[in-house]
C-alpha cells in the first residue's frame, strides 16, 4: 500500500490512532488534509484506512454495518467483514485496509481474510507504516510518553522519511 501513513497503538487503557492527510495521484500531491482515520459508533471505535479513498470508505461503511449488526462486538464485526470481503467477488477487488478499535481491541482487516491483533499493541499500514511502526515500538520501550505522544512522534518520524506521507495528521482517541 503506497500514499498514507495510518497508525494505532494501545496502551493501558487509552487506544490512539492517526494517520497523514496526504493523497497523491502518481508522484503529484493533491491534498494535504484528508481525513483516513474516523470515530464511528458513538466515539467508541476508531477506524483507519489505507489505499484506494473510495475502497476505504465502502469498507468503513461495510464495517460500520457490521458492527451495527453484531451490537458493537468489535471482534465479531471484523470476523464478519473479513469473511465477506474475502468470498464476496465485487468486494475482493477492493483496494485497502482496515484498522479499527475500541478501548478492548486493537484489529487490522484485511482483503485475504486476515484479522490480526497485535502483539504488542501497535498497528502501522501504508507507505510509510513500517517507520511509523519501528519508532513507535522504540518509543514505546524506552520511554514515559503518553500513547498520543508516542503516535504524533512516531508519525512525524514517518513523515520525515516517506514521500508519501506528510506531517497534516488527524488524530482520534479513546477514551
Amino acid at each position: 500500500m503506497r500514499h498514507t501513513t495510518i497508525l494505532a497503538i494501545k496502551k493501558g487503557n487509552t487506544v490512539a490512532m492517526g494517520g497523514d492527510g496526504q493523497v497523491t495521484a502518481g508522484q503529484t500531491i493533491i491534498k494535504k488534509r484528508a481525513r483516513k482515520v474516523r470515530k464511528i459508533r458513538d466515539g467508541k471505535v476508531l477506524v483507519g484506512f489505507a489505499g484506494s479513498a473510495a475502497d476505504g470508505i465502502a469498507l468503513l461503511d461495510r464495517f460500520e454495518g457490521k458492527l451495527n449488526e453484531y451490537g458493537g462486538n468489535l471482534a465479531r464485526a471484523a470476523v464478519e467483514l473479513a469473511k465477506e470481503w474475502r468470498l464476496d467477488r465485487a468486494l475482493r477487488r477492493l483496494d485497502a485496509l482496515l484498522v479499527v478499535a475500541d478501548i478492548n481491541n486493537l484489529l487490522l482487516i484485511s482483503g485475504t481474510g486476515d484479522v490480526i491483533e497485535p502483539d504488542d499493541g501497535i498497528i502501522a499500514i501504508g507507505s510509510g507504516g513500517n517507520y511509523a511502526l519501528a519508532a513507535a515500538r522504540a518509543l514505546l520501550k524506552h520511554t514515559d510518553l503518553s500513547c498520543e505522544e508516542i503516535l504524533r512522534e512516531a508519525l512525524s518520524i514517518a513523515a520525515d522519511i516517506c514521500v508519501y506521507t506528510n506531517h497534516e495528521f488527524i488524530i482520534e482517541t479513546l477514551p
